[in-house]
């Protein structure tokens, strides 16, 4: 065997995925599904009413910071731990041993939910984006109905995609690394070349607006910074693909950290450009096509440029969706295999043909169309959405580094890891989680009415509430925490039958 599936015997678990990623592959996945061009644009008509161009400008570098150090805090312990399973596997191995199982229970659900949430959000914006494409095009009206039905067909695309063409994702998913470059460079490119006028620099980085109701600045401007905290989530992306990847130990935490680091610059560079290029602010936050994006794509460069860089972004926004559902489903078959959900033996089983678990790509497509159609109701409520994608994974992004600090020099580091760094960059990335945790759960807009209500917190309360009561009532009685598949002649039985097929 090799060293990384001598390592995942160690942890308890047969080699059942297919080991062909790379490095690179790893870190493709997670620059994927954080995409710049599916996160900044989606939200960039929220920052336009939600502190303007100062708070988008400003946020994306201040909140950057804090994502890094989370990202550090992450990466240290996945090094020790490369594991599909990730996040709730950490928090079981560091937590005290009396309640390892309740603190892995409560970072799994968080994981869970705010992964398919954020599955959500990535193919509700291409959905969105999409559609407005074809009402420019074709006159599609761009109704909630139809944004429904084409993020219906494009979940289910990217469901058949997972099952059947798993070597074509693992290219795309390299692909697109590439595309969201070169795509953020053409769209730049464009905006700086093609227009008559620009805004002037003292309105990109200076001009705050306050369309939310609320008088008190420095809150509305803490409220935008939403738009950069629920791009730069998803990059535990790389975790939950170590048992797919070569050199496990090393390449996942550096997919972690380099997919942050290149994601900050290029989605800098594409804030600057969007912002710079815009010709009528009112005009952009109440356009027609629902989607202020498109219309300054389309009033600085014309109507066919203004389609083509449109295209260019639902392009990314369908690789990104692609990326988060494969992700996805690895976190689920992880949780059923140690039989945290409720029909695990369904959800952890393995396609023995292509080595993946189609069963759980189907559950992660199907609950999130669940989670995105309060839409055809009320798009507050489906804005909660992204909210809770932010808090849940934040949420269980910070337990297991919180319980890193708390475990200190007894922390038994990988190969990958900061030296005597550790524990300060834990301890800011923890105070920092708890900050938004807080932000990202007051209201948006005031007054505060039933069409303006923040439904996080009812969101929030929701997961957890169910998450308390299934514990209490069942689960603290048989799950014990990410179980021990079996010993190495059986775990190695298992691998044999699969390589049979």
């Amino acid at each position: 065997m090799d060293s990384d599936s001598t390592r995942l015997h160690q942890l308890g678990y047969a080699q059942e995925l297919r080991r062909t990623m790379s490095g690179f592959s790893n870190f493709a996945v997670s620059f994927t599904i954080i995409s710049i061009l599916s996160g900044c644009l989606t939200l960039y008509g929220f920052g336009l009413d939600t502190g303007g161009p100062a708070a988008m400008i400003w946020g994306w570098p201040l909140v950057g910071v804090f994502v890094v150090l989370v990202g550090l805090g992450m990466a240290e312990v996945c090094s020790s731990y490369p594991t599909a399973g990730g996040l709730y596997y950490w928090a079981a191995k560091l937590a005290p041993r009396r309640s390892a199982a309740a603190w892995s229970w409560f970072t799994g659900w968080f994981n869970l939910i705010g992964q398919v949430a954020v599955t959500a959000g990535i193919d509700f914006g291409a959905a969105l984006f999409l559609n407005a494409f074809l009402d420019l095009q074709f006159g599609f009206a761009a109704t909630p109905g139809h944004t429904i039905l084409l993020l219906a067909i494009i979940l289910a695309v990217h469901g058949l995609l997972n099952t059947f063409g798993v070597r074509l994702v693992a290219v795309l998913n390299n692909v697109s690394v590439w595309w969201h470059l070169a795509g953020v460079l053409v769209i730049v490119g464009v905006l700086v070349f093609v227009p008559e006028k620009h805004q002037s620099a003292s309105f990109v980085f200076g001009h705050f607006v306050n369309n939310t109701g609320w008088g008190f600045a420095p809150y509305v401007f803490a409220l935008g910074l939403l738009v950069a905290q629920y791009t730069l989530t998803g990059y535990d992306a790389s975790a939950h693909m170590t048992e797919e990847t070569k050199n496990a130990a090393t390449a996942g935490p550096r997919g972690i950290v380099n997919s942050i680091l290149v994601s900050l610059v290029a989605g800098w560079i594409l804030l600057l450009g969007l912002t710079f290029a815009i010709q009528d602010y009112d005009g952009a936050v109440n356009s027609p096509t629902g989607v202020p994006p498109a219309q300054i794509f389309l009033d600085a460069a014309g109507a066919t440029t203004g389609k083509f860089l449109l295209l260019i972004a639902i392009g990314a926004q369908l690789f990104c969706g692609m990326a988060s559902v494969t992700a996805n489903s690895r976190m689920i078959y992880a949780f059923a295999r140690d039989g945290a959900i409720p029909g695990s033996g369904v959800w952890h089983r393995i396609n023995k043909r292509t080595r993946t678990p189609t069963n759980s790509v189907w559950l992660a497509a199907a609950g999130a169309l669940v989670l995105a159609l309060p839409y055809l109701w009320s798009a507050t409520a489906y804005a909660a959405v992204t909210s809770i994608a932010t808090v849940g994974l934040y949420v269980a992004y910070v337990i297991p580094v919180f319980l890193r600090v708390r475990k200190g020099a007894e922390f038994e580091r990988g190969p990958w890891h900061l030296g005597r760094w550790g524990r300060p960059v834990g301890v800011v990335a923890t105070a920092w989680v708890a900050v938004i945790f807080v932000l990202f759960m007051l209201p948006q807009a005031y007054p505060v009415t039933v069409g303006t209500f923040n439904y996080t917190p009812i969101a929030f309360l929701v997961v957890l509430g169910g998450a308390a009561v299934w514990w209490f009532a069942s689960a603290r009685k048989w799950f014990t925490g990410p179980k021990v598949q079996g010993t190495p002649a059986e775990l190695a039985a298992v691998e044999e039958d699969l390589r049979a097929v």
